[in-house]
Formats: structure tokens, C-alpha cells, sequence
């Protein structure tokens, strides 16, 4: 098994460029199923739940050329829809969460699709209800087997119809979005996610032909049209790996540059870490980190302790939630920090206790973080990858705190973060890769 090792308490500088966005990246490589013609898409981050995507489309039968490190062109010609039965497809389909979102624009274009109960991260409850009740409100059929965790859904003559989502999820709107294009008619997507890379892909679906307005709201509307043609784009810089390393900055007191962020789709991202008591500025479309001893958490105007809380965009991401919690414990002052959406996704604070951090787990949801203003640092431990936003938490409270760090199971944080190694090395921290035989941790 591969691990980090790690010797933090080393404060880092340089430059570093986000890689594409992988949110993004699930739903546009998806969305190539919907033309025979050629798709070519640039800035596609290198990790390993985007290449199993990749991979599963060229066993479904598209046409994948790479043309260098982070651009593909795809053509979905010839499609083999018997793959569906296939065993691999099954052992496949089920290792990666992303697969659900090929439902839809197979359903659109061939009327059919099947998929197995998707994997993913363990960090609770992920429902797939709100993409088959949209299917379902286009007039597709689907049944569950639950021995063999198999969706099958058929779709032979989608109808546009008002749809309103049960849940502002991003997954679910892509692939009724996708879903609907091609559908007779015109859909009404109410309560839809709204989310950049929900964005993106209607502004890419659009320069191959479709009729989707309303984009950036949360009430889309979609003229269903006959055919879908080719396109060029260009995913936006992944703002969970922005976040990552703003965290990772004032985690180890580190002057850091942060390239080509696209600022304006960063949301209330830079304003959440400037209430923290982060510092930055903005130099052209890079955020500039000073090196800072301390950074001090705001409160409410009425003193009371600040709660950092996710919700739906353009609220504040899940995904930076661990992050904001980890930075907290080396701030000056307290936060309670809310995780609404996932029950499973604080349950990692307990190696933060074990490295010397004050925390109070209140409940599967919420956290209290009393902030050290690092008059006391973090130790370094041995501890196991929970999920891939747990995990880089965890490698930067490893970075930050005195001695050595080793890390298990990186084959998450490697799911979702391009050669993170090799790019924090350039930084200058100390991170090697190392063979392991994990203890319990």
C-alpha cells in the first residue's frame, strides 16, 4: 500500500496552477455521449476518477484520442449498448460514482441506459432518487434489481415537462439536463443546482445546439431540439483545490501564489477564508498569500462565536468545509463549523485530537474548533484517508505540524488531486511517497 510521509512544521513558497475542475470534469466528459461528432475538451485534471470515466467511455465504444496532458477529443459514433450487460461493466460501473451521470445523455440519444449502484467515498448517504425522479417526470421507466445493485431505465420517447427537484443537487440537474436537450418538447428544471460546473455544462451544451436558458439561476428551461453537434471546451480551475491551498498557505505560514483562479466563479469562497483571518490579495486572476504567524477568526456583529455552514450555490461548498475546519484549529478564535449535507464527513476530527487539536465533535454534522493561534502546534501522527476531502485536510494539518506524518490509504486523496505530491515538493515540503503496511489508525 502506498502512504505519504511527511515532515511538516516547514513553511512553503512558490507558484502553484489548480488543475481542471473534476465536479466539472464528471459532467462534461459525460455530456459527449449526446452527438456522434467530435467533442474536444482541455484543462481535464489527471486523477484517477476522471480516468476510469475516460476509460468507460472507450469500453462503451466512443472514440478517445489524447492530444496532450490535459486535452481529449472524444466521438461517440458507435456506441455498444450490449457493453450494458457485461460483467466488467458491472465490477467498472460500481467502482466510480461519476458512472451515474452517463444515464442521461444515453437515455436522451438511445433511449436506454443501465447502470450499477455507483461507489464513491464513504461519508454517508448519497441518493440517486432525484436523478431517476427526473427521468422518471421525462417519461422514462427504470427498475432497481437490489440483489444485484443494477439499474436498468428505458427511455424510448422522452417528453418535455416541468420538473421540480426535490433536492438542488449538481449531479441530478446535469443529467436531467442532459437527459432533457434531446427530449420532444420544453422542460422546466425548478429548484435546479446552480452551481459554475453546472454552468459550464450549459453553456457547452448550448454551442452544440441546445436551447437551455436561464443558466446561473435556479429555474432552467430547455427547448428540446433533434440533434446535438460538436464542440471545444475548456473546464474551469478546480475551486475545492483553490480553497485547498489558500488553507494550506495560512496552515503553514506559507507565501503561495495561486495562478489562473477565475475569480468570479469562486463565489463567497475567498470571503469565507478572509473571515477566518486569512490575508490575500488579487493580482490579476492570481491570489497572492502573504506569509502569516497569525491569522484571527471574525465573529458575529453581535461577538457571537462565527459558524461556517455548507449550502447550495451560491453558498458555501461541502467539499471546503474539512478544509476550514483544519485552519481553524491553528487560528486565533473559535467557529463552530456545520456540515448539513454529509453525515459521515466530520468523523476524521478525531486524528486532528490525536495531533493536539481542540475540537468538539458535537454531533455528526457539527463541530466546535477552539483555535490555538498556534501557541501549541500539531504533532505529526500516524493516520488512515478517510475520503478524498478528509484526506488533504489531513495533509496539510501534516504539513503544519511538528514531526513526522505518515498518511494511509492516498489512493483516495489521489482520486480527486492531480500529482499533489510533485506539486507540493515545488513548494518545497517535505512529502515522499512510501510503502506501507497500514496499521489501525
Amino acid at each position: 500500500m502506498n502512504a505519504f510521509e511527511i515532515h511538516g512544521g516547514k513553511p512553503l513558497k512558490g507558484a502553484i496552477i489548480p488543475q481542471g475542475a473534476k465536479n466539472e470534469a464528471l459532467q462534461v466528459l459525460s455530456a459527449v455521449l449526446l452527438t456522434p461528432e467530435e467533442v474536444t475538451i482541455s484543462n481535464v485534471p489527471d486523477i484517477k476518477d476522471v480516468n476510469k470515466l475516460i476509460e468507460l467511455l472507450g469500453d462503451l465504444g466512443v472514440q478517445v484520442t489524447r492530444t496532450s496532458k490535459d486535452t481529449y477529443t472524444f466521438q461517440a459514433k458507435d456506441i455498444d449498448l450490449d457493453y450494458f450487460r457485461s460483467t466488467e461493466f458491472k465490477s467498472k460501473g460500481s467502482g466510480l460514482r461519476g458512472s451515474i451521470m452517463i444515464v442521461g445523455p444515453l437515455l436522451a440519444r438511445f433511449g436506454k441506459a443501465a447502470i450499477p449502484k455507483p461507489g464513491g467515498d464513504k461519508i454517508g448517504r448519497r441518493r440517486l432518487d432525484t436523478h431517476f425522479l427526473g427521468f422518471e417526470k421525462l417519461g422514462a421507466r427504470f427498475h432497481y434489481d437490489p440483489d444485484a445493485h443494477f439499474f436498468n431505465v428505458d427511455a424510448t420517447n422522452l417528453t418535455g415537462t416541468y420538473i421540480l427537484m426535490d433536492e438542488a443537487s449538481v449531479t441530478g440537474t446535469a443529467n436531467v439536463v442532459m437527459a432533457a436537450v434531446l427530449a420532444k418538447g420544453t422542460t422546466t428544471i425548478y429548484n435546479a443546482a446552480c452551481e459554475p460546473y453546472l454552468q459550464q455544462l450549459c453553456k457547452m451544451l448550448n454551442r452544440m445546439g441546445a436551447k437551455i436558458s436561464g443558466i446561473g439561476s435556479n429555474l432552467l428551461t430547455i427547448e428540446g431540439v433533434d440533434y446535438l453537434g460538436g464542440t471545444e471546451h475548456r473546464m474551469l480551475p478546480d475551486m475545492i483545490e483553490i480553497g485547498s491551498f489558500i488553507g494550506l498557505a495560512a496552515m503553514t505560514e506559507s507565501e503561495i501564489t495561486i495562478k489562473d483562479v477565475h475569480y468570479h466563479e469562486l463565489g463567497i469562497i475567498p470571503s469565507v477564508f478572509a473571515k477566518l483571518g486569512v490575508q490575500f490579495e488579487l493580482r490579476g486572476d492570481d491570489i497572492y498569500i502573504p506569509s502569516q504567524k497569525n491569522y484571527e477568526i471574525d465573529t458575529f456583529i453581535d461577538g457571537s462565536i462565527l459558524t461556517v455552514a455548507d449550502a447550495p450555490w451560491p453558498g458555501f461548498t461541502p467539499d471546503l468545509l474539512s478544509i476550514v475546519l483544519v485552519m481553524a484549529t491553528q487560528a486565533k478564535g473559535n467557529v463552530l463549523i456545520h456540515q448539513k449535507m454529509f453525515e459521515s464527513r466530520l468523523f476524521f476530527v478525531d486524528k486532528l485530537i490525536d495531533m493536539g487539536a481542540q475540537i468538539i465533535l458535537c454531533d455528526p454534522h457539527r463541530a466546535t474548533v477552539i483555535g490555538l493561534n498556534k501557541a501549541f502546534k500539531l504533532r505529526g501522527i500516524e493516520m488512515t484517508s478517510p475520503d478524498i476531502r478528509a484526506g488533504v485536510s489531513l495533509l496539510i494539518a501534516a504539513l503544519s505540524a511538528q514531526g513526522k506524518s505518515i498518511i494511509h490509504n492516498i489512493e483516495q486523496i489521489e482520486r480527486g488531486y492531480q500529482d499533489i505530491e510533485s506539486r507540493l515538493q515545488a513548494l518545497g515540503a517535505d512529502i515522499r511517497r512510501v510503502e506501507t503496511n497500514p496499521s489501525l489508525h
